[in-house]
């Protein structure tokens, strides 16, 4: 009997470096299989439509959707999303967490 071990790896969908290279909601900086999930719960199957939507009502369809309050990193992701597909940068979600503390203190 020969013993093999295969080492199974996910691929990950590469990130766009633009919002116009943006074709899959995977592709998006700090998106993954679950945050896209959850952006299609809401919705959201597109990253273009993401273009002109509120970080934070995004946030509150989500936490309604599924019947619990999100943790607000969550919230911190959309206002990082958001602002990639408005033009800007890929940057880390952490970067949005001052904004987020400033902008909804409550959450």
């Amino acid at each position: 009997m020969l013993a093999t071990t295969e080492k199974r790896t996910a691929m990950k969908a590469p990130k766009a470096a633009t919002a116009d290279e943006c074709k899959t909601l995977e592709q998006l900086p700090n998106v993954g299989p679950a945050l896209a999930a959850d952006l299609r719960l809401i919705g959201i199957h597109e990253p273009s439509a993401l273009r002109g939507q509120d970080a934070f009502v995004l946030y509150q369809k989500l936490c309604i959707a599924s019947g619990q309050r999100q943790d607000p990193c969550v919230l911190d992701t959309f206002l990082a999303v958001t602002d990639f597909m408005r033009g800007a940068p890929a940057a880390p979600w952490w970067q949005y967490t001052a904004q987020r503390k400033a902008m909804f203190r409550k959450v």
